[in-house]
């Protein structure tokens, strides 16, 4: 399993190594100044969308989609980046529009991107995605739109996947248990993150699993940052551990 961390960029100026053969996903939107990053470029890398930040929040009526996706497609194009996830906005515009959206977005750029399944769309539409794409995504897992109590679901879908010879990645999904029962193909996680949040301390990787201490108190920003450094390290650790057993 390839367990891409997202949110490389807010420890990137402390990082001394180079990110090669590391699995980075990042946001259009973290790309939309100045600085973009070297790995956004790298073989490793996939790039989501940024719709995230607009489903969860961001006010969306006055955004014009088409050339949103104008600005996605050619920042693709130009940086030569291959794994990409479509614009998976269905509770603000509507899947035909999505869809229309895609469609725009593959004529544009001439590949293929990840589509990403949620369960609005149903099982049918599953079945579609994994014989029309070799690799398909599971959203609605950080937004909780698929409730824990409803991950059972993975099973068959990964399996009609399976059987459909496609790829699934689960976006947001790093539950240490869970990615051990649930062989998707890939998953991210800013969850090496979580000192920066305040939600936990550091993390050591140790007998397969990320294993957490208490979260730090009265801490500064500046200590935050190499907390999440540390920690980035250990995920790194786990990345390859994942790669190579699960």
């Amino acid at each position: 399993m390839k367990v891409y961390l997202a949110g490389f960029k807010t420890i990137e100026k402390l990082w001394d190594k180079s990110t090669e053969d590391i699995f980075l996903l990042s946001s259009f939107m973290e790309h939309r100044g100045k600085h973009k990053g070297g790995y956004i470029s790298q073989k490793n890398h996939i790039l989501d969308s940024g719709a995230f930040t607009y489903l969860n929040g961001k006010k969306t009526d006055k955004i014009d989609w088409d050339n949103y996706i104008y600005e996605y497609a050619n920042f693709i194009n130009q940086y030569k980046v291959d794994l990409f996830f479509e614009l998976d906005i269905d509770p603000i515009v509507g899947l035909n529009e999505v869809e229309r959206l895609r469609g725009k977005l593959e004529s544009m750029t001439n590949k293929q991107c990840i589509p990403v399944w949620h369960k609005s769309r149903g099982l049918d539409y599953w079945l579609k995605m994994v014989q029309d794409y070799d690799y398909v995504a599971i959203g609605g897992i950080v937004t909780r739109e698929i409730k824990r109590n409803e991950y059972t679901i993975f099973s068959k879908l990964l399996k009609i996947a399976s059987e459909n010879n496609c790829k699934v990645h689960g976006l947001g999904f790093t539950n240490m248990n869970g990615i051990k029962k649930f062989r998707f193909y890939s998953v991210d996680s800013t969850n090496w993150m979580s000192a920066r949040f305040g939600t936990q301390g550091a993390c050591i990787f140790k007998n397969s699993i990320i294993n957490w201490f208490a979260k730090p108190k009265n801490k500064i920003k500046k200590d935050m940052n190499y907390i999440n450094l540390f920690n980035f390290k250990e995920w790194v650790k786990f990345q390859e551990y994942a790669e190579e057993y699960l």
